[in-house]
């Protein structure tokens, strides 16, 4: 029998199993989902049937945004909201956000005759905040990890939801199409962590800190106000090209904020011990 003597006891078999589940949990939902999309498409293809069409639609513009989201959620972040929370908010921040940006655009539309791009930015950065604004109210025992993964969540659904009204969209004009549906689910479901999800996470994380500064709250502001800023000019630039160079950059430069945001709030690892001790018996 041994005995390891260190400066915190050892990680039991289940413990270690569990974050190897956390861990690498986004890998499974990822896999499964693309196992599900590849099903149904293939039946699709094989009956014609178009009831399964929506299925379809649905697991293509969720795919990629559950997965990062199960990601985000397996990073060393010190979270305080269980999955339940954070899967509320991708389904009643996705739906109230387009909701919301949907009116206001048209509002916005009939007053001004036109649409600024920059307007679209304001309005979808703003409306995708509704929710974690509501719980971050709500929530007493808050978190310094949970503003970015509620963020993520909600710029998740806000995705999703937009995603398929697009895709159905274009089945509509491309005749029923199926590759072109394919297309768009893909390439949008791919930009999705480097576009709505990024962004929203940035500015709920910043979000966060403005309810949790204990000092400085009128810097924890400013600094809100400033990545809120970032967000929308980011969005602005990438509704206003058409470029798949522009695009590529944007998406490196949002994913890059969004990998230094999570590094500062990464929980630190537990110290190491200094000394290890073994004592043997036979």
């Amino acid at each position: 029998m041994s005995v390891c003597l260190t400066g915190e006891p050892a990680p039991t078999e289940p413990s270690r199993w569990r974050a190897i589940g956390r861990r690498w949990g986004w890998l499974a939902v990822l896999l499964i989902g693309l196992l599900l999309f590849w099903l149904i498409h293939a039946a699709l293809i094989s009956t014609q049937n178009p009831n399964l069409v929506p299925a379809l639609i649905f697991f293509g513009a969720a795919l990629v945004p559950a997965a990062f989201v199960s990601l985000v959620a397996g990073r060393r972040l010190d979270f305080g909201v269980g999955m339940g929370v954070v899967g509320a908010t991708a389904l009643a921040g996705g739906a109230i956000g387009v909701t919301t940006a949907g009116f206001l655009e048209y509002r916005t539309l009939l007053l001004m005759d036109f649409l600024p791009m920059v307007a679209v930015g304001l309005i979808e950065e703003a409306a995708k905040l509704i929710v974690p604004f509501l719980l971050v109210l709500f929530l007493r025992d808050r978190h310094t990890g949970d503003g970015l993964l509620i963020g993520v969540a909600s710029g998740a659904g806000f995705a999703v939801f937009e995603t398929m009204g697009y895709a159905f969209v274009e089945l509509i004009n491309s005749g029923g199409d199926l590759t072109a549906v394919d297309h768009l689910l893909v390439v949008r479901g791919l930009l999705s962590p480097a576009a709505h999800m990024a962004w929203t996470g940035l500015t709920a994380a910043a979000l966060w800190s403005v309810a949790t500064a204990r000092h400085h709250r009128k810097r924890a502001i400013a600094v809100f106000i400033a990545v809120y800023a970032v967000a929308v000019g980011l969005h602005t630039a990438w509704d206003s090209f058409n470029s798949d160079t522009a695009y590529v950059i944007l998406a490196a430069l949002s994913l890059c904020c969004l990998i230094s945001a999570t590094h500062r709030l990464a929980a630190p690892r537990p110290a190491r011990a200094r000394h290890r001790v073994r004592a043997y018996d036979g």
